[in-house]
């Protein structure tokens, strides 16, 4: 296993790329290199690279490809300057991405895809093991594309109609999207074809399986902040869509921050439960907070299906509407909320007491302090990292109030 160096300030094309003081220079160096399962590439530093980091290598099992940082001061940028992607990984697996900094800005277009970081699989079967820790995407100005050659910062895409391929195990994590056109984080398949869905892409279904993403966000997205298929932004904070005819079943959203987010278009909020039946989905331990006049925290025209539990909904100064008789609430703090669903018999009203507008960590002698209930298999660390207590609190901090 050999560890490669790219300083594209001083480093040498010509040289042997093994050492901080044999560093390559070019990311067309970096991109071509016959990289062996666990093998890492390093950027330094300090440094910007302009173009777009694309290698064709795998790695294997247990031995995944890495890509990071070294030497002192800020991660290394990639900018990509309008290119595809300033990250393009295609028909590539066990590939590990940590501690960069990517931008892909180029002239103002209304037709141009553009990515941050783009893994693509194009009838490739089975794409395993992908890891992006700790990477800064920002100021990604793609036109607004979406499926299925999406523009946006972190991005895995499927595409293709040979093969069924697909997507297994993906992390996602301590990340940061900001200023990007068109989504932040996303995924979208061509394979999703089965009985209860007949008329889905492709001609069978392949899902994508093992997917974690957490801790991370997202600010600016021009369209979905993270979407997964198979912020400050007019969307909202969450969209809950189920496609006619498809079966979206058991989800769990959970520990996840919305400050000041809006959407004044009926029938959407920060929270929208809209069009087919999204059964046994479980939203809970979310602090969601609006400023918006007129933005309801939770609107709903679809048939149900959704049971907000254990959350804080805080309304702007005048007060905000929660628009949704069709859902379940159980055990939610409202805060300048109006009406409050009369169903919640585990209602709590009143000052949730945050450290500060944009700090929705809990003060001491919160009414939402210990006034949750356990929810079983709700994970065991919150938005913040603390363990999650018994009973809990409400909303997305778990802690003992500050």
């Amino acid at each position: 296993m050999t560890t490669y160096y790219v300083d594209c300030a001083a480093g040498s094309d010509s040289a042997s790329g093994t050492g901080p003081a044999t560093a390559w220079r070019t990311l067309t160096q970096a991109s071509g290199a016959a990289y062996r399962p666990g093998d890492r590439v390093l950027f330094r530093r300090g440094t910007t690279c302009t173009g777009t980091f694309a290698p064709t290598a795998s790695g294997a099992a247990g031995a995944p490809l890495a890509a990071g940082a070294y030497g002192g001061g800020a991660e290394p940028r990639l900018a990509g300057g309008g290119a595809r992607a300033a990250i393009l990984l295609d028909n590539a697996q066990y590939w590990e991405l940590r501690d960069l900094d990517v931008t892909n800005t180029g002239p103002a277009t209304t037709t141009e895809r553009r990515a941050g970081i783009l893994v693509r699989l194009h009838d490739a079967g089975t794409g395993r093991h992908y890891l992006v820790d700790g990477v800064s995407v920002h100021d990604v100005n793609g036109a607004d594309f979406k499926d299925p050659d999406p523009s946006g910062s972190i991005l895995f895409a499927v595409q293709g109609s040979a093969k069924p391929t697909r997507f297994d195990g993906v992390t996602i994590r301590n990340s940061s999207v900001a200023h990007t056109d068109r989504t932040g984080i996303g995924t979208s398949p061509t394979w999703g074809r089965r009985p209860a869905h007949p008329n889905g892409p492709g001609t069978s279904f392949a899902p994508i399986t093992g997917l974690s993403v957490h801790h991370n966000t997202v600010r600016d997205a021009g369209g979905d902040g993270t979407v997964v298929q198979n912020a400050d932004n007019e969307g909202g904070f969450l969209l809950i869509c189920n496609g006619a005819g498809m079966i979206s079943d058991r989800n769990s959203v959970r520990y996840n921050v919305s400050v000041n987010d809006r959407n004044t278009t009926a029938p959407y909020g920060v929270i929208s439960v809209v069009c087919a039946p999204a059964t046994r989905t479980l939203v809970h331990h979310n602090t969601v907070t609006t400023n918006a006049p007129g933005t309801a925290v939770v609107s709903s025209n679809g048939p149900g299906g959704v049971t907000f539990r254990d959350n804080i909904f805080a309304g702007a100064a005048a007060g905000s509407p929660l628009a949704d008789a069709r859902n379940t609430y159980d055990h939610n703090l409202y805060a300048r909320i109006s009406p409050v669903p009369a169903t919640d018999a585990g209602t709590v009203r009143g000052d949730p007491r945050f450290l500060a507008p944009y700090d929705v960590r809990l003060r001491a002698g919160s009414p939402a302090l210990g006034a949750g209930v356990p929810v079983p298999g709700g994970g065991d660390r919150d938005f913040y990292g603390n363990p999650v207590p018994d009973p809990p609190n409400l909303g997305a901090d778990q802690g003992r109030g500050k």
